[in-house]
């Protein structure tokens, strides 16, 4: 059944429309949109939406969480990013079975759906039992296998990444994939480049937590013998498409730095804010020329995939942290949760 959605107040992120559009209509035949104008006639048969009064504007697109961690929202209070991972997450996560994956993404999808995102990044294990969920309920992912070295199973971690590359890509056109490196403080430099290359030579992003706080950057120094992490993503990624979440812990000088490459930041700042690390310079990225995203990380530290919450808290926090009240305008903040995570996924032609 086609639809026809009426009278609606349109939001649009293209280049080649005005930003705001009052008592518009969108028509959508099975999958697409087709047309969008002040009179759009319906066929007999059409869904007939009236949005009078309401805003028709593009799915959310939330380009850093863990949709298995719903059954972890408020497992954090007090804890910094470390000691929550290494005394509370890691230990719960041995013990989740496949229904458990299956259901806590169900949750998270249902959840998205309910506050308006549409597309979400997703970084765990089990995969495929977070993809039932997926196609269960419609939602459109990017997805991996968490690749972390830290035992002797880092080699069946990645054959499971492999394998599920192997059964998935170009398979579903809601389902893409990428390669997940939990961050370089999880992985040994050899792992790191092998990701790359499996990467690159399989057209894939990297997906990768990085400089989320102080610590993390004083054990990436510690484990690589660089000045700064930034050394490792010039030296490693120059030729590779990369998201980075989190990004708090940067100097300006290693933003410039990171704007020559081929990277994309996925901003959390609940998440960051709630672990303690502080507020990264997304104004400052965005100046330079960097695609930053938006990202809720997942429940347990983000507390909702509620990216309208996100919205709110990433225009407020550029504006009272950095006392400008210049910085972060509406529809930047809007360009964040829409197209510039369409881009940061590679996705920039299929969702507009």
């Amino acid at each position: 059944m086609d639809i026809l959605i009426k009278n609606c107040d349109l939001i649009s992120m293209s280049n080649f429309r005005a930003r705001y559009e009052k008592n518009m209509c969108v028509y959508i035949q099975g999958d697409k949109i087709t047309k969008i104008g002040k009179d759009v006639t319906p066929k007999p048969g059409d869904k007939i939406i009236d949005a009078e009064g309401k805003i028709c504007m593009p799915g959310l697109i939330n380009t850093h969480t863990h949709l298995s961690m719903s059954i972890f929202r408020e497992t954090l209070d007090g804890y910094t990013l470390q000691d929550w991972l290494t005394k509370k997450i890691w230990p719960m996560e041995d013990k989740l079975t496949k229904e458990d994956i299956y259901f806590a993404s169900l949750l998270s999808c249902l959840e998205m759906i309910s506050t308006g995102t549409t597309t979400a990044n997703d970084m765990y294990f089990m995969t495929e039992d977070t993809i039932k969920a997926v196609i269960d309920t419609g939602v459109r992912v990017q997805l991996t296998r968490t690749i972390m070295d830290t035992d002797e199973t880092t080699k069946t971690r990645i054959e499971e990444l492999k394998q599920l590359v192997e059964k998935f890509k170009d398979k579903n056109p809601l389902i893409t994939l990428n390669v997940g490196i939990h961050g370089l403080y999880t992985n040994s430099i050899n792992t790191v480049r092998e990701m790359i290359q499996y990467a690159n030579e399989n057209e894939l992003p990297v997906h990768m937590h990085f400089c989320e706080n102080e610590k993390e950057v004083q054990d990436i120094r510690s484990m690589y013998n660089v000045n700064s992490p930034v050394d490792i993503i010039e030296r490693e990624f120059k030729d590779t498409h990369t998201i980075l979440a989190h990004c708090v812990e940067l100097t300006e000088e290693e933003i410039e730095r990171l704007s020559k490459l081929k990277i994309n930041i996925a901003h959390c700042p609940i998440s960051n804010l709630r672990l303690g690390c502080g507020v990264a310079k997304t104004q400052k990225m965005i100046n330079s020329g960097i695609n930053v995203s938006l990202g809720t990380d997942g429940q347990g530290s983000g507390s909702n995939l509620d990216l309208f919450d996100t919205m709110k808290f990433t225009a407020l926090l550029q504006k009272g942290v950095f006392e400008d009240a210049q910085n972060m305008d509406s529809y930047k903040v809007l360009e964040m949760a829409t197209i510039n995570g369409a881009k940061a996924l590679g996705l920039e032609k299929e969702i507009r």
